[in-house]
């Protein structure tokens, strides 16, 4: 089984398909023909789908349904007949399968600065989307610069904005209120990882992003009494729960999890995937339901 691109940001998960036999590349040809091949949850471009098809690839889409909905929506604004505008970071690989998902040219805008230099007349139908592991924060002032910018503009709901990104940015920003250290666990090439990094850092608490419990220079946490303790959106509990140990190993720790917003969100595996439908019973049904997972923002002292 090949997997084009690592499907999540965060090297626990990564390796640990790895080492249950999956084989991570970057390019479809280094995939031999007609093997098992499983899409990020990035998502890709149709190029990618195309060639894989050429190729006779048994591809799984693992495209995160979020990111799925994004490319629904750009389409449907580029067959009205609007220019389709992405905002994003150039070079991540939803970026990268978000524009080869809309037929047409789709202009990437980083910053508000970029929406100055567009060069669109302003009555130009304009749309947008976004790159959904940015949060409504991240995203409102480049929004509404493209507002002030053109008269004829039309975008998705900000609800559509991945919910996990919203949910943990928010939680941060009270965290930092109570804590004197914040660790944020995971990947150093995970986009919202490295933002939940930059808002503790930016409301003035040394905040640090490491991959788990081994990273933790001990340095960072000498005479603190509070720690906050949060995880980007692809990060197991399991990681979590490995920093905290190593915690404990530096001294005793009182953990107390701060009040959050519940995620109860459930996406369906592909389906090539997903389990056979049960055999029809004589009578009576069973259904069962999977518990809410906890919100990780945590405090430890």
């Amino acid at each position: 089984m090949f997997v084009r691109h690592e499907i999540v940001h965060n090297k626990h998960v990564v390796e640990g398909l790895r080492r249950k036999g999956a084989q991570f590349v970057e390019e479809l040809d280094e995939v031999p023909t007609g093997a098992v091949t499983i899409f990020s949850a990035h998502g890709v471009s149709k190029e990618v789908e195309s060639d894989a098809k050429a190729r006779q690839l048994h591809s799984i889409d693992a495209t995160c349904p979020l990111v799925i909905k994004v490319h629904t929506q750009g389409r449907q604004y580029a067959a009205s007949g609007r220019t389709v505008i992405l905002i994003g970071h150039a070079g991540h690989p939803e970026v990268e399968g978000t524009m080869g998902q809309i037929p047409g040219k789709v202009i990437l805008v980083q910053s508000e600065a970029e929406v100055a230099l567009l060069d669109l007349p302003a009555d130009t139908p304009v749309a947008y989307v976004t790159q959904t592991t940015l949060s409504v924060d991240d995203t409102r002032n480049i929004i509404a610069a493209l507002s002030r910018r053109f008269a004829n503009l039309i975008g998705p709901d900000t609800r559509d904005i991945c919910y996990a990104t919203q949910n943990r940015q928010s939680a941060v920003r009270e965290l930092s209120k109570q804590v004197e250290v914040i660790l944020v666990i995971g990947a150093t090439n995970s986009s919202n990882s490295n933002r939940l990094r930059e808002i503790g850092t930016e409301s003035g608490v040394p905040s640090y992003l490491i991959a788990d419990g081994s990273e933790l220079n001990p340095e960072w946490v000498r005479g603190v009494e509070v720690v906050g303790i949060t995880a980007g959106a692809s990060a197991p509990e399991e990681m979590v729960n490995d920093v905290i140990a190593t915690l404990r190993q530096l001294g005793p720790v009182d953990l107390s999890v701060m009040d959050g917003r519940e995620e109860h969100a459930e996406f369906r595996l592909p389906a090539e995937l997903a389990d056979p439908p049960p055999r029809r019973q004589a009578a009576g049904t069973a259904t069962a339901e999977a518990a809410p997972q906890p919100d990780p923002q945590t405090a430890a002292g």
